[in-house]
């Protein structure tokens, strides 16, 4: 077998795409070496990336250049990237009624805080954001490591759900 030929595309839903799923796709694209090509976008966009956000990542050092948040409806036109994996990230898009994906990826919801919605100082604001990155880090981390190639497609199931339960956070933040 050679090599990565295969690149999983896998798209990171939420219902504004402007952090969570923001932080998802860049992160994911920043790590090198690895078959998978992030994307992000949301049912009701707030068309644009939110501040913290890309503070964020700045501070971890991954390039933020291209980042928008936009609409899901990209994803569902011909010629877009078909999708391999749909990872929804926050709790409100678990209840939406997302498109209908050509190809049927594989799909998780992997719940996280909104880090958007915290009120209050700005240094507690950014340490809100870094424990959600922190989160959503750990969980990709996890993601890419899969043994893809070994798993049927019900273990790769349940392997994404796994990912998704949040006590999974607690157990590997000794890691």
């Amino acid at each position: 077998m050679s090599g990565h030929s295969t690149i999983y595309n896998v798209l990171f839903l939420c219902t504004g795409n402007s952090a969570r799923s923001l932080l998802a796709e860049a992160y994911l694209n920043s790590i090198p070496g690895i078959p998978f090509r992030g994307f992000s976008a949301g049912s009701h966009p707030t068309g644009a990336p939110n501040e913290t956000a890309l503070e964020t990542l700045q501070t971890a050092k991954i390039s933020i250049d291209g980042l928008r948040s936009k609409s899901w409806d990209e994803f569902a036109v011909d010629g877009a990237p078909a999708m391999n994996f749909v990872f929804t990230v926050c709790d409100n898009a678990a209840g939406e009624v997302c498109p209908i994906w050509p190809g049927q990826p594989m799909s998780a919801h992997w719940p996280f805080e909104d880090p958007a919605a915290f009120e209050g100082p700005e240094v507690e604001k950014r340490a809100v954001f870094l424990d959600v990155f922190r989160q959503i880090r750990s969980r990709i981390d996890i993601f890419v490591n899969l043994p893809m190639s070994s798993l049927d497609e019900l273990s790769l199931q349940r392997e994404l759900d796994k990912i998704g339960d949040s006590s999974a956070d607690q157990k590997n933040e000794s890691a």
